[in-house]
Order: C-alpha cells, then sequence, then structure tokens
C-alpha cells in the first residue's frame, strides 16, 4: 500500500493504456445490460448524429479508476469517484481505440489519510473524461 507520507501533489502515480475493440463492447453490453444500438450499430449511431459506435460511458469510467485502485492495492480504498463526461469515444470498427490514463496526486488531506488523485483520460489525443477524480484512503 501506497504511504501518505511519500507523496507530493503533482506524483504521477499510475499510468496505463486500454485497447477498446468492438467485441469489448459486446461483452461490456452483455455484463451491464446497456444494450443500446449506438454502443454496436453504426447505423443507429449515425441516424442520431454520432460519428459512429461510442464506448459506453460507464465502460470508460471504469477503465479510468482501474490504475488507481491497483495503484492503492485495494479498491475499498476508493471512497469516492467522479467524473464529467466531456466526449466520446468513438469505436473503429477496424482499429477500434485506446483510451490513456494518468493518474497525480491532486491533493493530500494528511489529517484524514486521504490523497486525491487526479486522473487526465484521453483518446485521440482529447480529453474524454472531465474534473474526474478519486479520494483514496491510505492510512
Amino acid at each position: 500500500m501506497p504511504a501518505l507520507d511519500d507523496l507530493t501533489i503533482g506524483d504521477v502515480v499510475a499510468e496505463a493504456t486500454y485497447p477498446i475493440t468492438r467485441d469489448t463492447l459486446v461483452r461490456y453490453a452483455g455484463a451491464s445490460g446497456d444494450f443500446n444500438p449506438i454502443h454496436y450499430r453504426d447505423s443507429v449511431a449515425k441516424a442520431v448524429g454520432l460519428p459512429g459506435v461510442l464506448a459506453h460511458g460507464m465502460l470508460t469510467m471504469g477503465f479510468a479508476v482501474q490504475p488507481v485502485s491497483d495503484w492503492a492495492g485495494d479498491p475499498g480504498r476508493v471512497l469516492d469517484y467522479q467524473v464529467r463526461f466531456t466526449r466520446p469515444v468513438v469505436v473503429d470498427p477496424e482499429l477500434g481505440a485506446v483510451v490513456s490514463v494518468v493518474a497525480k496526486v491532486g491533493a493530500l488531506e494528511p489529517e484524514a489519510g486521504i490523497a486525491r488523485i487526479d486522473l487526465t483520460v484521453t483518446f485521440d489525443n482529447a480529453t474524454v473524461l472531465g474534473k474526474a477524480q478519486a479520494r483514496v484512503r491510505l492510512s
């Protein structure tokens, strides 16, 4: 487990990339029960004005917090996690998509033993989750 005393604001504590394919979306739809056709049919996505099939927002959100959970050593240490969805992740039928996550220490609460971890989550060089933050108990 990381020690709060060893952290400094701005430290990168985790980085990860997550490839997403159309198969990933089908599996996630089955697991989540979200069978909205914008997540698997280009014709439907385009008919409603989208650029193509989109990854589920909750899938992207889940990928984003995973490196924080891994770093903390226990998902139960993540006390709070919030994001704002700012851009969609368009999943190309051939190339798929890659979501990248960089987790940095944004604030420390030594008296509470909590670190706020700020997440930068990008796809195609654009931020897809804004104000993505997790509060993690470290002691």
